[in-house]
């Protein structure tokens, strides 16, 4: 299995994206430490799913957005798991509006939850990968980072910003074994995407050259990949998985 003996940590992982991550990753042999803010029934399926696997995997609460918060949830699964191989940046969160209709808080929050919540993760993580010498982080990205997206102002910067933090980490810590990368989704098959009206979905699909949404495993295959030791020689990039969204 392509990462036995491993451990992952993913946040967001109590459903879509992180969830389809954390399983995937269990599959390959990966124990796995599933964040949340939310539910804590629906990360504690992720658990049970991870465990019919063979793996360890335990679920904890936490707001990412929180400095002090991910520092000791990061020393919990350290002491739980003996160790961190892995970090998957999922958590997101969208308050769309057009810029003229944006309050300040819809940025901010957006902004805290999807870069700041990376930033704290990676930070509180890093020394022990650079301790150990190796480390994969893994952040999710968006195409909407990297091409804007009319009514996401937020959701776009805090992807866009996602991509300079996920090249600026590859570049200070590619000489201690640790790799970073980017993966950038189109519009993936979620609840989040569910909720969108259906005439916004059709019109969205129509972009989409493949004309279908994309499944969140076809993420968690990429994530797996990124994670194993055949991409111990990719880092700083950022991979499109959106169906030919944007080329």
């Amino acid at each position: 299995m392509m990462l036995e003996k491993r451990v992952a940590v993913v946040t967001g992982a109590s459903r879509g994206i992180g969830s389809a991550i954390a399983l995937g990753m269990a599959q390959q042999g990966a124990d796995i430490a599933v964040l949340y803010s939310g539910c804590a029934e629906s990360a504690e399926k992720v658990c049970a799913r991870a465990r019919e696997t063979g793996v360890r995997a335990f679920s904890y609460k936490c707001n990412v957005a929180d400095y002090m918060m991910t520092e000791s949830t990061v020393m919990r699964i350290h002491n739980d798991f003996g160790k961190i191989d892995i970090l998957v940046n999922n958590a997101g969160i969208t308050r769309d509006s057009l810029v003229m209709q944006m309050t300040e808080s819809d940025f901010d929050e957006v902004i805290s939850v999807n870069l700041k919540g990376a930033f704290n993760m990676i930070k509180h993580t890093a020394r022990q990968f650079a301790k150990q010498k190796s480390g994969r982080i893994i952040n999710i990205s968006s195409v909407s980072g990297m091409m804007g997206n009319s009514g996401q102002a937020n959701y776009s910067a805090s992807k866009a910003g996602l991509i300079g933090l996920t090249k600026t980490v590859a570049k200070e810590y590619a000489s201690r074994g640790i790799t970073c990368n980017a993966i950038a989704p189109g519009f993936i098959a979620t609840s989040m995407t569910e909720s969108m009206p259906e005439e916004a979905r059709t019109a969205a699909v129509s972009l989409i050259p493949q004309k279908r949404m994309g499944k969140p495993e076809d993420i968690a295959a990429l994530a797996v990949f990124l994670a194993s030791e055949q991409a111990g020689y990719i880092t700083g990039e950022v991979i499109k998985v959106d169906g030919g969204l944007y080329i």
